[in-house]
């Protein structure tokens, strides 16, 4: 049941206006053809890696500073209170 909701929400999806009857098999994932502005490749080139590394490396840097300067400002409150 769930196979067959997925299947129809996919050739749905897909634009596909192919009425299946209830005891039609399982469409193979070959058969679908995929549409032209669908891309396929996944695979990015040295430009995005590299700004994909800079900004993981930004965010890494900018949580730790985050985690510094909020320790920072709990001690400088802890010498204030004493």
């Amino acid at each position: 049941m769930r196979h067959s909701l997925i299947t129809a929400a996919l050739l749905a999806a897909l634009g596909g206006t192919l009425a299946l009857p209830a005891s039609a098999a399982p469409i193979a994932p070959g058969a679908v053809a995929a549409p032209a502005g669908m891309v396929s490749t996944v695979q990015m080139d040295r430009m995005e890696r590299h700004m994909m590394r800079r900004r993981m490396e930004r965010r890494m840097m900018r949580h730790r500073m985050e985690r510094h300067m909020m320790r920072r400002e709990m001690r400088h409150r802890m010498m204030h209170r004493m």
